[in-house]
């Protein structure tokens, strides 16, 4: 298990434990980071990491994308 931002650009991955205070599970489970999910990522950029979630496109912090472990 490791931080989705360590995981290779490209490859699907499987979500398997969201960190963080309440507030910040709940907002990336708004956003469709669920445990099981599956995320991909495609890009990052100065740290910051842009996944592909539920064929959605959305733009993470290094800071979030610690919390979720793949």
């Amino acid at each position: 298990m490791m931080p989705l931002n360590f995981a290779d650009i490209g490859e699907s991955q499987i979500i398997k434990k969201i960190g963080g205070t309440p507030e910040v599970k709940k907002h990336l489970e708004n956003l469709g980071f669920n445990v099981g999910g599956e995320v991909q990522i495609v890009s990052m950029l100065g740290g910051n990491v842009i996944v592909k979630v539920k064929e959605s496109r959305v733009a993470l912090s290094d800071e979030l994308a610690r919390k979720i472990m793949v």
